[in-house]
Order: structure tokens, then C-alpha cells, then sequence
């Protein structure tokens, strides 16, 4: 799922070749990315659209060759002027006179060419790493071998070459991403870029590779590049593998440009490093902002209210109960505390129907539950590979935070499970205003063995990654806090040559114990909740809920099927199906005896109270059970580490529950089990109850 959609596309064709745009958000000034090497194409740039559109009207554009544009096989179809014209055609067509025009590489010097021969369409130019021709040598490790020559060899960058490009594009890309993004714990932008090669052929790159270019020499270039007389940004990674830092140097020299280096960044920082890129992209755009100045307001230190900004997780709504508890219990401890909520839908619902203060910007976050749902296949959601894919949407969410904190002051950050603020504030310390404390009920990626030896890789270098931030910044988080306790920490390694995971949270958290969204002392009177609900006291009453991310259809309507012949089983048997707020109840089958619905109040209590009942392997559902002493059988998403791992581990420990493969639970098996498991007599380990009061202790001095 991408972080935002634009708000229209299409297309100009010029001399025959169609070329692809898009077109996101309002606001002055319009700035266009322009159409960059064929290699890739234009969601080279989805760290920056979500974030920038949200203040200024931005185009981007398919280069010829790649995305929805034309892959024509002639080498002057690729001039660098052509490029320079699609940009013009694409303005023309959007009836843009006047723009920022942005690129990278290649891009970055078709932005540069575009001010030098069309100055009144461009307002100014941002060139990460502009690659122009002939203006200095090139590093001597890709000159070392000719590109045209057939060669003996195919070490290093002897794969750029033309013979091997037709031989294998793939190992080429492959090598070739790996160079660009030299920084470490890259693999997933790697990865987006190969796929985005593959779209392509090695004969377009190739004709691309042969155009003819704007400037046929050193002094070409510069004479085009003294005629830009619009400001102009030049970013460049003094690491960049492919063009020098030098180049950017000689370039902003004769432009007059500002330079901002990124120190550690390759070839690519818009993708490894987006937010400082996004940034400055913004704060250059600003300087052609027209209209009245914003209002700003500043109060006093001493007149202003003690205010903490909430962050909890989507993933599933028991973040939310557990987060409005240790909310409540630090209102106990600061009776003049004002927490707003930076969340999403379904969260918002819940936190709206308590009443709770949700911040606008709320509004402007991309939803993660609704890529989870895209991601879910049959009861099979891999978690790991889906958290990765959600990149985009990791950053664009982090940039509504940094903009919120920056125009907003709190004296306290908590973050539940907020993984893009915790990830980026790591990556980018300096922007940390406020006191920060992080909970989590889980640390460490595991691979699912079906993963093999790549996915077991990968999994040691996020790991790695997080364990290389927290040793670097170690007291970025002011309080990390576990919500539970050390045994409940998986007993596994983080990887290879890693720490054992239980050891080093032990090094870096501190226990809050279980949360519990609610006072199980309110439900302790069984009998009298269950006529306050409805509920007969002879009667057997089977709960069926999966959580409100909507990926949890398919274990429904296999608990639905299974009603008849669990009927039969236990003779009257009351089945009640809670479908959810994403989950329409008239898509599940009726049966008569049975109730779907599509929300249910205070959910707890009814859990509290039934007789079985059947769900998800999520660690909040599941352990209010354990707490309630009710019998339960769970039913872990395939792939998903966190259900069949963590959570199993910690339901083990606490002797809860009865586990069911998904592939175990067809009609007659699971009707089987929910016969032997209900009004079953269950002896779990105790759970704490003051779990939020010990998790706003540990907070609660940072206020």
C-alpha cells in the first residue's frame, strides 16, 4: 500500500512516446520530480510525495522507459533534451507555468539543464547528486573497465558493461543498487530498486546509455551550468560510490548553490535518509511561498500546562486499552496532565467514545492496519515481510510527527509500539525536543523457518540495526518499558553473533508487568455480569473475535461453519461472532442460535464472563482471557512471528490456552475442540493487575 494515492494522472505523448505523471495535493509552490534515469522510475521518490504534498501541489513523472511511460528501443528517443521537453509537455499539460523542479542523478542534471535553457518555467532546482556530463573524472574503480569491450571477467564493476547487461540485468542491478546504497542496512531500498529495474529491459537502458547528450564537453557543461540563475540546493552523500562529492562541489560553484552534505550517505540519501532530505526540500521550496505568515504562538515555561503526547499502536485495538490505563494512572499521579493522542482508525474510535483529546494532525497519518489488511492473505499475515513493505508509510507518519512536535510543545512523548518514531528518531537524534518513553510487549525479529537462511539475514539485520542505534543513542529512549515481565522475553538470540534477546532486554528495559485494559476486579462477580449481559446462567456462550485489523476473516468464518456441528455437541449452544470495525457482519453466514456484530461495548467484560471462546493468537485477547481464568482456544496467523513466537512463549509460560493450527480448524475439528475446551476448569498463572500503575511509575518523573 503506497502512503498517499495522487489526485490524478495521465499522460502527454510527444513524437509518439506516452509519458506517465501523477499529480498530489494543493499549495504553492508546484514542484515537479522530474523524469529520472530509466533504470527506475518515479516511486524512486515515495519517502518524499506523502510528506511535501501535504504542503505544496507536486508532480511527478515516469521516465521514458520505465513506470506507465513508453520503453521505445531508439537511443535518440532518450536525449537529455527529451527529457528536458516530457518535463516542459507534463508542466504544459497541468497548466503549470512556473515550478521547483527536483532530481536526482541523472534528474538532477535534467533539472539543471531544464533552468538553463527554460528559466521562466523554473523556479528554482534541487539536484541530489547531479549527474552532468563531462564535468569531472569519474571515480577510477568504474573506469578501470570498458563499458562496450566484451571482458574476461565479471568482478565488481566490471558488470557495468554491455555484454553482461545483456547477460544477466539482474546481477547487474543487484551490483549496481548495492554500490548506490553503500550504507549499511539497506536491504530493503535495495530491494525496491532491482524491482524497479526489472520493469525495464537491458536493451532500453542501453539506448538510453547511447543517447545523445546536451553537452559534449567539460566546457559545454559549465557554460549551461553558469546560466542557471535560479536558486539552487545541491545535496550530495560524501560517500556516494558513483559520482564524487566533488562534482556536486564544482556544480554549486558555478550555480552559486547551496550545498548540504550528508555525511555517511551514498549515492541515494533521499531513500536512506528521507527525513533530512524531506527537510530540506521543504525548506528550500518555502523560500516561494507567497501569502500571510502563519501565526505562532509561544507561552511562557511556567504558564504552560503539563501536556503529554500519546502514540499508540494500531495493530490491533488492545494498545489502545492498555495505553488509556497507563493514561489514566499517570492523571492520578499529575491531576492537571493533558494527553493528546497522535493515532489512527480504529484506535480513534475507541479513544473518542472515552472521551480523549485526539490530536488533528491524526488525520493526516496513512493507515497501517489497512496495509496489514492489503498484506493478509487466508489467516496469514507475514508480519516481518509486511512491516518492511510499509516503509513509505513508516516515513511519511514519522514526517506528521516531526512537524507536529516542532510547532507543539510536550513536556512527554510515549511511544506504544510507535515503530517509525522510534526508528527515525534514532536515525535522526537531533530533532528529540521532549523527555521519550517506549513500550512494547515484544522485542526481536524472528525468522519463520520457511524463510530459509534470506529471511533468517534479514530478521539478524534489523536486529542488529536497532541494537547498533539503542548502543549509539542510549539515552534517546529516557524509559523503555516492557509490558511484562523478564521470563515472558522469548529465550532466543537476536541472530548470529548477536546478544540473546532476554539478556539484553534486561539490560535496556524496565518491567511494567502486564497491562490490563481494565480492573479485573470489575468483572470478579461472574454471575452478575452475565445477567447484566444477557446471558442465562445455564447456557453454554462461545465468544468468537479476531481484533479490529480486519485480517482475521477467514478464522470468522471457519468459526461460523463450525457452529453446527458444535451445536450438536454442546445442544444449545450460544455462539456470538464479533466481526469488528473492518469486517462487515452481513459477509459472515447466518445460522439460526448465532449473533454477528458488528461492535461490541466494553468487549472485555463480555470475555470475562463466556464459557469459551475462540480467537487470534494477539497478545491483548488472549491474556485477558488468561487473566479472567477463561477457557480459550487461539489460533496464530500464519507467518506472523509475533503470534506464533511471542505470544505462544508467553501463553506457554502462563499454562493458557489451547493452540490450533489454522490448517486444524476445519468445520468438524474445530466444533470438536470448542466441544472439549468449553466450561473446561483451567488453573492459569495469576496475571498482575497493576500493571498501568507500574508503567506510569516508571514514566511518570519524566514529566
Amino acid at each position: 500500500m503506497r502512503a498517499r494515492y495522487p489526485d490524478a494522472e495521465g499522460f502527454v505523448n510527444r513524437g509518439g512516446v506516452k509519458v506517465g505523471y501523477e499529480v498530489f495535493g494543493e499549495g504553492e509552490p508546484v514542484m515537479v520530480f522530474a523524469p529520472v534515469n530509466p533504470i527506475v522510475h518515479s516511486l524512486g521518490w515515495k519517502a518524499q510525495v506523502p510528506y511535501l504534498a501535504r504542503s505544496f501541489r507536486i508532480i511527478t513523472i515516469d521516465p521514458r522507459g520505465n513506470g506507465r511511460s513508453d520503453r521505445p528501443r531508439e537511443a535518440t528517443a532518450y536525449a537529455q533534451t527529451e527529457f528536458v521537453a516530457d518535463t516542459v509537455a507534463v508542466m504544459d499539460a497541468c497548466e503549470v507555468e512556473r515550478a521547483v523542479v527536483v532530481g536526482i542523478s541523472s534528474s538532477g542534471w535534467t533539472s539543471l539543464l531544464m533552468a538553463a535553457l527554460h528559466p521562466e518555467r523554473v523556479l528554482g532546482v534541487v539536484a541530489i547528486a547531479p549527474a552532468a556530463p563531462h564535468l569531472l573524472l569519474l571515480p577510477a574503480h568504474r573506469t578501470v573497465y570498458d563499458f562496450d569491450e566484451a571482458l574476461d571477467t565479471e568482478e565488481g564493476w566490471a558488470k557495468d558493461n554491455r555484454h553482461y547487461w545483456l547477460r544477466d540485468w539482474r546481477g547487474f542491478a543487484d551490483f549496481f543498487f548495492g554500490e548506490l546504497l553503500c550504507e549499511p542496512h539497506s536491504s530493503k531500498v535495495r530491494e525496491d530498486c532491482v524491482a524497479w529495474a526489472m520493469e525495464t529491459s537491458p536493451e532500453v537502458v542501453l539506448a538510453y546509455d547511447d543517447a545523445p547528450q546536451a553537452s559534449a564537453s567539460k566546457e559545454e557543461t559549465e557554460r549551461l551550468l553558469r546560466q542557471v540563475r535560479c536558486p539552487v540546493l545541491v545535496i550530495h552523500g560524501d560517500q556516494d560510490r558513483a559520482l564524487p562529492l566533488s562534482w556536486s562541489e564544482r556544480i554549486a560553484e558555478l550555480t552559486g548553490a547551496d550545498l548540504l552534505v550528508v555525511e555517511g550517505a551514498g549515492h541515494c540519501p533521499n531513500a536512506r535518509e528521507p527525513v533530512v532530505v524531506n527537510h530540506a526540500i521543504r525548506d528550500f521550496a518555502d523560500r516561494f511561498r507567497q501569502g500571510p505568515v502563519p501565526l505562532r504562538r509561544w507561552t511562557r515555561p511556567l504558564d504552560r500546562r503539563r501536556r503529554v503526547l500519546y502514540l499508540s499502536s494500531p495493530i490491533g485495538l488492545g494498545h489502545a486499552r492498555r495505553d488509556l490505563a497507563v493514561a489514566e494512572e499517570l492523571r492520578k499521579l499529575h491531576p492537571d496532565l493533558q494527553v493528546d493522542w497522535l493515532a489512527q482508525h480504529p484506535v480513534t474510535e475507541l479513544l473518542a467514545r472515552r472521551g480523549e483529546r485526539i490530536h488533528p494532525a491524526s488525520a493526516l497519518l496513512a493507515s497501517e492496519s489497512r496495509h496489514l489488511e492489503g498484506e493478509c492473505a487466508e489467516h496469514d499475515l507475514h508480519v516481518f515481510q509486511a512491516a518492511r513493505r510499509m516503509d513509505e508509510i513508516m516515513v511519511s507518519n514519522f514526517m506528521v510527527f516531526s512537524d507536529l512536535v516542532d510547532s507543539e510543545h510536550y513536556d512527554l512523548w510515549v511511544g506504544d509500539e510507535a515503530w517509525d518514531v522510534d526508528y527515525f528518531l534514532h536515525e535522526n537524534p537531533e530533532l528529540k525536543r521532549a523527555p521519550y518513553a517506549w513500550l512494547t510487549d515484544f522485542v526481536g525479529w524472528l525468522p519463520m523457518p520457511d524463510g530459509g537462511d534470506q529471511e533468517a539475514a534479514l530478521t539478524a539485520d534489523y536486529n542488529a540495526e536497532m541494537i547498533e542505534q539503542i548502543g549509539r543513542f542510549p539515552s534517546l529512549r529516557d524509559r523503555a518499558v516492557f509490558v511484562g515481565n523478564p521470563a515472558d522475553v522469548v529465550p532466543d538470540s537476536f541472530g548470529p553473533g548477536l546478544p540473546p534477546i532476554r539478556g539484553w532486554v534486561e539490560q535496556h528495559f524496565q518491567f511494567a508487568g502486564y497491562i490490563s485494559g481494565y480492573d479485573p476486579a470489575g468483572v470478579a462477580d461472574r454471575a452478575a455480569i452475565r445477567a447484566e449481559l444477557g446471558y442465562r446462567s445455564d447456557e453454554k456462550v462461545c465468544l468468537v473475535t479476531v481484533g479490529g485489523s480486519g485480517v482475521g476473516a477467514d478464522l470468522l468464518r471457519r468459526a461460523v461453519a463450525a457452529y453446527p456441528a458444535a451445536r450438536q455437541l454442546v445442544p444449545g449452544l450460544r455462539m456470538i461472532v464479533v466481526a469488528g470495525p473492518r469486517i462487515g457482519p452481513a459477509t459472515l453466514p447466518a445460522y439460526d442460535g448465532l449473533e454477528v456484530h458488528g461492535y461490541v461495548h466494553d468487549l472485555y467484560r463480555h470475555l470475562a464472563v463466556c464459557d469459551l471462546a475462540v480467537v487470534q493468537g494477539g497478545l491483548t485477547t488472549t491474556m485477558e482471557l488468561t487473566a479472567a481464568q477463561r477457557p480459550f482456544i487461539y489460533v496464530p496467523l500464519r507467518h506472523h512471528f509475533e503470534q506464533n513466537f511471542h505470544v505462544r512463549h508467553r501463553l506457554t509460560r502462563y499454562r493458557a490456552g489451547r493452540c490450533m493450527d489454522y490448517e486444524d480448524t476445519g468445520a468438524d475439528s474445530l466444533a470438536q475442540a470448542m466441544a472439549e475446551e468449553i466450561g473446561r476448569p483451567v488453573s492459569y498463572r495469576p496475571v498482575e493487575t497493576d500493571g498501568a500503575a507500574r508503567a506510569a511509575a516508571h514514566i511518570s518523573g519524566l514529566i
